[in-house]
């Protein structure tokens, strides 16, 4: 199956590309500069310099087709303003969508945050409130279209220590980290459960094999 994954240069992204082209599938990762080209194909993943900032519909629409399932894993970066939380964490989360729309591609995983959609605590780094806000406003975009079968993703405060295989996923848990190994492995699980499609699901570290929680949490 072609996945292709916005944002292609994260560090999420990349260990699902690795994931993705170890068991025979095609990733494909969208990034903004040529300079990262060469980190995805050493992750086994096609580059294609495609900025959604400032391409177009049709433009994404036409890296998309063929797709099997289509990722937004993208975002502005800690470093960046509360703006780019705005043009990046949600306007091209929303273009995106659209282009998946645009070419027929249904199933759509959004990775998104825990804590999104609760309104931020008096006293948050206004920049930070800016990027659950964006971020909400992404998830709530995708959750009105229903031509997609889309997914949302919230994990907890992300660490890069190795991954367990062993996960919390589900529409609420506790507070919690998970590792980016983990995120990707239930990005990789998710897109083959159908089931899981409608769904808004936190992650953190847990006791449950990623495939049993995947399982558990899928519909029907």
């Amino acid at each position: 199956m072609r996945i292709v994954i916005a944002g292609g240069h994260g560090q999420i992204a990349l260990r699902l590309e690795r994931l993705l082209t170890a068991r025979g599938d095609q990733a494909v990762g969208l990034v903004r500069r040529p300079g990262q080209a060469e980190d995805l194909r050493a992750a086994g993943a096609r580059p294609v310099v495609c900025d959604l900032e400032s391409a177009s519909v049709r433009q994404i629409a036409d890296h998309l087709a063929g797709a099997g399932a289509v990722v937004f894993a993208a975002g502005a970066g800690p470093r960046s303003g509360a703006a780019r939380k705005e043009t990046v964490d949600r306007a091209a989360a929303v273009l995106l969508a659209d282009a998946a729309q645009t070419a027929g591609v249904r199933r759509f995983l959004m990775v998104s945050g825990k804590g999104v959609g609760d309104e931020p605590p008096l006293g948050t780094d206004p920049v930070f409130a800016a990027y659950l806000r964006a971020k909400e406003q992404a998830d709530a975009d995708l959750r009105s279209r229903e031509s997609l079968d889309w997914t949302i993703l919230r994990p907890g405060r992300l660490t890069d220590d190795p991954g367990t295989g062993r996960v919390a996923l589900a529409e609420s848990t506790p507070p919690g980290d998970v590792t980016r190994d983990d995120v990707a492995a239930v990005l990789l699980a998710l897109l083959d459960e159908p089931g899981t499609a409608g769904l808004t699901l936190e992650l953190t570290g847990g006791d449950v094999l990623v495939a049993d929680a995947v399982r558990s949490a899928a519909v029907g």
